[in-house]
């Protein structure tokens, strides 16, 4: 351990693995650790069943669950949109030769107490229950509008400047209502809450077009999920980093950044130091140079049925908007199945997520566990959220957000992609992944 390292990532959730990745293939020597003897971090996946009851002191499962070693249970599961960057990396860096994918069947919206299909193209927007027939046409043309905008030809604007109004000002010139706005800002486009309003146009429909050129990929959703859980995926992208250099410990404790006029230059462990240029970790390991943003409140629910009014999906996302309870913040269901070999023959795992904004966080969850029907073994669980308290630059410490109540990782993918920038100064460049590099390690 006693060498030098341009960057020492501490932590192996998975935005640390896929930035441990990603620094390998630049040509970054990366030392890579954690404390803990897995994969994974807070984001780990809970297999056998028996590690889920023991973690939740829930005693031993019932034998009706079937084996626990049929189950793999992602503490933070999140759905891969079919053209985002994750995927994309995945498949420009051939870590998919180590995961098998399968789409998740539907994508779903609350509104009015019901639970809707997500329109996300001008032939589902016309058969869609969630508008009336003169909101469907307005939609349609907003649709049609996004899809052909290009951002460098301004004969595709029609009047409208997407750089410099808001989707509010693009909202108004479509004329759309206060609903349709709701599932296009938080099912297509994927914001948390209302604060996106102020935000750029093409920001907005950057995001609608994922999702829609996601959807065209597979057709049912514009989702996917690895068979076996997430907890595959940070090993994937270790194996990468191995590939490209980087060396890995596991169960190796840390004892404390050393310090020098400010700056990091390496990490203690056990009386030994290894020199650094700078460190990347998750905020449990800097919690003195982090901030407490909020909380999230998520409950892991085993059912022995599909969730209801999703036509017997096996997987699905619903999408709770804010306005359509009351609230500040969405709440998020994902469910996922034996389909995906994380749960037992005929049992599917459910899983609500909110941000908390209240004294009685799992409260916070009613409407969207009401959705599931019966509920066979609920597990609760309230994490801090919590953000670097600056961008890194001066201590050259730059530390990951806490994973959010989303359940899809678009903006696990913009924290990773923002700590490359901020640590490298550059943006990276996919091209530089390829097969054939992956194919050295035959």
């Amino acid at each position: 351990m006693d060498e030098n390292y341009d960057v020492i990532v501490l932590g192996t959730g998975l935005k640390e693995c896929i930035l441990s990745g990603m620094l390998s293939v630049v040509g970054k020597k990366v030392l890579h650790m954690d404390r803990n003897k897995y994969y994974g971090g807070e984001s780990a996946s809970m297999t056998p069943l028996e590690e889920l009851y023991t973690k939740f002191q829930m005693g031993t499962p019932p034998e009706d669950l079937g084996r626990g070693r049929d189950w793999n249970v992602d503490l933070i599961p999140k759905f891969l949109m079919a053209n985002g960057q994750l995927v994309k990396t995945l498949i420009r860096t051939g870590v998919t030769r180590y995961l098998e994918f399968k789409s998740v069947e539907g994508s779903f919206v609350y509104k009015g107490g019901k639970i809707h299909k997500v329109p996300a193209d001008e032939k589902e927007a016309l058969g869609s229950s969630l508008m009336g027939m003169f909101e469907k046409r307005r939609f349609r043309k907003f649709l049609i509008y996004m899809q052909e905008l290009d951002e460098n030809d301004p004969t595709t604007w029609q009047d409208v400047k997407p750089h410099e109004c808001t989707i509010k000002q693009l909202y108004s010139k479509f004329n759309l209502d206060g609903n349709t706005i709701d599932f296009t800002g938080h099912a297509l486009a994927l914001y948390l809450n209302d604060e996106y309003f102020h935000k750029s146009a093409l920001d907005v429909i950057k995001r609608c077009k994922l999702y829609s050129d996601s959807l065209a990929r597979y057709g049912k959703s514009p989702y996917l999920y690895p068979l076996y859980g997430l907890g595959e995926l940070p090993q994937g992208f270790a194996r990468l980093s191995a590939i490209y250099g980087g060396t890995y410990m596991l169960d190796k404790p840390v004892d404390e950044l050393v310090m020098e006029d400010g700056k990091v230059v390496g990490v203690k462990s056990q009386d030994q130091v290894a020199k650094c240029k700078m460190v990347i970790c998750d905020p449990s390991y800097a919690p003195n140079i982090c901030t407490k943003v909020g909380q999230v409140v998520r409950a892991i629910c085993i059912l022995d049925h599909p969730i209801p009014n999703t036509s017997n999906a096996l997987s699905c996302q619903i999408i709770i908007p804010q306005n359509q309870v009351g609230r500040k913040n969405d709440i998020y269901i994902c469910c996922v199945s034996h389909a995906h070999n994380v749960a037992a023959k005929n049992f599917f795992l459910a899983i609500v997520s909110t941000t908390v904004e209240t004294d009685k966080p799992e409260e916070e969850l009613t409407i969207g566990l009401n959705l599931l029907g019966s509920i066979k073994q609920k597990f609760v669980s309230v994490s801090d959220l919590l953000e670097p308290i600056d961008d890194g630059s001066q201590n050259q410490i730059f530390i990951s957000k806490s994973y959010d109540a989303t359940t899809h990782f678009e903006t696990t993918c913009i924290d990773v992609l923002d700590i490359f920038k901020r640590a490298t100064g550059d943006d990276f460049d996919f091209s530089k992944v390829t097969h054939a590099n992956m194919d050295e390690e035959q």
